[in-house]
């Protein structure tokens, strides 16, 4: 009873949760990145390197469940397309949760290498997390009304529209994530640097 409470709670008020769940991701990450939050472990080297290959494997797995589930809809079989876009969801969070502990713990990767694939590797990065950050409410919109209705009744709300940009941004935010990630890890080289919260 209490699911199917908060199920339709969603399903009346996508655009407020929405707000919220967004509100509430962007303090997270901003919050690890400008306070010292006392969560999180100190970590070596060698375990950021760990939880950064672990970061771009998972926004690789992310990254294949999206084009399936693009592919799916597009293909008509929704409930696999369902599956792919819960399946992105769920990892990306586990993403999120990777990536807070690893820059939490830890500090930063600084990219080393000649210009100008310096220039383009900041060009890519800040592409990435701009799209990142616009990502987060158009995602959660789509998610909330994915989970909240059935086929039918999804093809009378925005889902579909909102669906295919929050899908997009996604994508190429992903796969210039990954490969910073090359350029940073395997092709250049990098040097670590402490963050120092500015309080």
């Amino acid at each position: 009873m209490a699911t199917a409470d908060a199920r339709e709670r969603l399903r009346e008020r996508p655009i407020g949760v929405t707000v919220l769940l967004t509100i509430v991701g962007y303090a997270l990450v901003i919050g690890t990145f400008v306070a010292d939050i006392p969560i999180y472990p100190d970590l070596t080297n060698a375990q950021i390197n760990v939880l950064t290959h672990a970061i771009a494997v998972i926004n690789t797995v992310t990254t294949v469940l999206l084009v399936a589930g693009w592919y799916w809809i597009r293909a008509g079989e929704v409930d696999k397309h369902r599956l792919a876009m819960t399946g992105a969801f769920a990892t990306i969070i586990l993403f999120l949760v990777v990536y807070l502990i690893r820059v939490g713990g830890g500090g930063e990767k600084l990219f080393v290498g000649p210009s100008p694939e310096y220039e383009l590797y900041l060009a890519m990065l800040a592409i990435h997390i701009l799209l990142s950050i616009v990502a987060v409410p158009v995602v959660l919109y789509a998610l909330i009304l994915g989970l909240t209705h059935t086929p039918d009744e999804l093809r009378e709300t925005a889902h579909a529209r909102v669906g295919r940009i929050a899908a997009g941004s996604w994508i190429l935010s992903l796969v210039l994530g990954i490969v910073t990630y090359l350029m940073l890890n395997h092709i250049y080289g990098y040097e670590f640097a402490m963050l120092v919260p500015p309080f």
